[in-house]
């Protein structure tokens, strides 16, 4: 009898150093493994199309039916680990180790796979680093021309019990350039063109802390952040956010590569080195697709410049890219300053604790923000986002009295505007304010407003296509948070929320499920992206789907509130959460 044979791609994969984790803790090790399987490793196996042939206790056997679904999803894996160790002690960390290989393989009568192209892969991924994917050349021939990699060449290879040596190559789940793979052609749209980046592009990289003080790490990602706000009010540029150059933030970066994953001709990065009543700021910009410098200059000043720092830094790129600025363009580059260094401080410490989007976090945020206020009154940016600090507490139920959370947003927001018109992100908290007061048509107003100030900050762009879905104008904030998307390549997760809610508004709930599922790999803890597959899932008469979902939601959120829900989104039309409870209720849920 003949064996049954087939070419297939098979991707391995285990537990970097399982046994000393299990060894430690061997319950937690065993829970966080079964949670990942559950929340990250199986549904991206789903969605790209894999087939588990074996599992060991700590490693998997998977077959796809295209290399390139094989890349695809180990890659989303890699970076779903990524994020979810952030912040784990290095020594507790589960870390992955991949290999994939385009081999004949002999399929067994019970559907297992045996042969040469199965214990390739399994020798590759013996041989990958932790957080790696080493692929074969036969494997990495299928995909070279068919996704952005960024990969080493290891050379040929003798791998154990493997006749003849194979050529490897290791990719690195690190760069946007991956993350842009991840993604299935159909949402492509939302993502930066790989074309060559436009001539007038930028990045500002996080600038380095060189004071020797960790505790000064907020000072000087606060100069970056100033920066890239200054240079988003150039029409004439494109400028990625900071949440997305940020990424790279302590790594040592190839400049070419990181141009590339971002898409940008030019980066700007730099140190900052503040010593009592001193700072020293150093800068260079460089040209992404050659690596030589435009500009390149060291600021040695007293601490009361650093806003003429920040001026000069700016103007020096636009003559170094040799930008005709109108004089409506040189009244919004003018820095958004405050003559009580103190406060600045407050201000700078007190908005990177926001950023941080935890309660404490906020607390402190808050209270940095008020004494900044304290020492300086006139101070638009510290009123902005002090407003958005109540926003916060306001939308995740933070403090004891919502509408009072709301209301001291409006007073702080409204006060940002008035002290400066021209501040960006006192309109990007008004208008989040007046959204969530039902306010729809103001709200719009805001954002577009904030637009016209900083077209390159992505948050303009979000407000607009969250406006505009509440306002039952969701095929026209698809088209917002492309370009928020494009703006920010290492978007938050929320806004593939924000895409999907548009996408089932319209009824397209196929596409508003394959979003959905994305966002699941991303964060696997979000009640409110399950309760919209689940009623996706509903409409689709898919019902066995949408209970699973609904279960899911109370796993993750026992507290869930529908009601609570429907109180607090800002529907211009009541109608458009119904088409959600229909859905639900189609499923027998509601």
């Amino acid at each position: 009898m003949s064996e049954n044979r087939k070419l297939a791609a098979i991707l391995a994969a285990d537990v970097v150093g399982y046994s000393r984790l299990a060894s430690a803790d061997e319950d937690r090790t065993l829970a966080r493994l079964r949670a990942l399987r559950s929340d990250l490793i199986d549904p991206t196996i789903a969605v790209h199309n894999g087939r588990m042939i074996k599992r060991t206790g700590d490693g998997a056997l998977v077959e796809f039916r295209s290399v390139v679904d094989a890349v695809r999803c180990a890659m989303e894996v890699q970076n779903g680990m990524v994020e979810r160790n952030a912040g784990v002690p290095e020594g507790r960390r589960i870390e992955f180790r991949i290999g994939i290989h385009l081999g004949d393989v002999v399929v067994e009568s019970d559907g297992d796979l045996m042969g040469d192209g199965v214990n390739i892969a399994s020798r590759l991924e013996g041989v990958a680093a932790p957080g790696a994917i080493c692929l074969s050349e036969d494997a990495y021939r299928q995909v070279k021309t068919r996704l952005d990699l960024s990969v080493s060449d290891l050379g040929n290879t003798q791998l154990k019990n493997i006749a003849e040596p194979i050529r490897i190559y290791s990719l690195r789940v690190d760069t946007a350039a991956h993350a842009k793979a991840t993604v299935p052609p159909e949402f492509s749209a939302a993502l930066p063109s790989t074309a060559p980046p436009p001539k007038l592009s930028v990045a500002v990289l996080p600038f380095a802390n060189m004071s020797g003080d960790a505790e000064q790490e907020y000072f000087a990602d606060g100069i970056s952040e100033d920066i890239i706000t200054s240079l988003s009010k150039l029409s004439q540029l494109f400028v990625i956010a900071r949440n997305s150059s940020f990424t790279f933030k302590g790594r040592n970066v190839n400049v070419l590569e990181v141009g590339r994953n971002l898409g940008v001709r030019y980066l700007l990065e730099g140190s900052v080195r503040k010593s009592g009543n001193r700072v020293r700021i150093t800068a260079q910009l460089i040209d992404t697709t050659t690596g030589g410098h435009l500009w390149a200059e060291r600021f040695d000043r007293d601490l009361t410049d650093i806003f003429a720092v920040q001026d000069d830094v700016t103007q020096q790129i636009v003559d170094a890219l040799a930008l005709n600025l109108t004089e409506g363009d040189q009244q919004r580059l003018a820095t958004e300053q405050t003559g009580n260094l103190e406060a600045y401080d407050c201000f700078l410490h007190g908005r990177e604790q926001l950023w941080r989007f935890t309660r404490e976090q906020n607390i402190q945020g808050r209270e940095l923000l008020q004494r900044a206020i304290e020492l300086d009154p006139q101070f638009a940016p510290a009123y902005a986002f002090l407003a958005f600090a109540n926003m916060l507490d306001y939308g995740n139920q933070w403090s004891p009295s919502s509408s009072t959370s709301m209301q001291q947003a409006e007073v702080f927001a409204t006060r940002a505007v008035a002290l400066d018109d021209r501040y960006p992100y006192a309109h990007w908290a008004l208008g989040i304010i007046e959204l969530y007061s039902r306010r729809h048509d103001v709200a719009i107003g805001e954002a577009k407003r904030l637009i016209a100030l900083a077209p390159n900050l992505p948050e303009g762009h979000e407000n607009l296509g969250i406006a505009l879905h509440y306002s039952g104008r969701s095929a026209e904030a698809l088209g917002c948070f492309d370009r928020a998307m494009a703006l920010n390549p290492y978007y938050p997760d929320v806004y593939l929320h924000f895409q999907a809610q548009a996408m089932f508004q319209l009824r397209r709930y196929e596409e508003a499920i394959g979003i959905l599922k994305r966002r699941l790999v991303r964060n696997p803890d979000t009640d409110v992206s399950r309760v919209l597959l689940a009623a996706s899932y509903g409409h689709l008469g898919r019902f066995e789907e949408a209970r699973h979902e609904w279960q899911e939601v109370f796993r993750v959120n026992p507290d869930y509130s529908l009601e609570h829900r429907r109180k607090v989104l800002p529907y211009k039309n009541p109608d458009d959460f119904e088409l959600v409870v229909d859905g639900l209720r189609k499923a027998g849920l509601v």
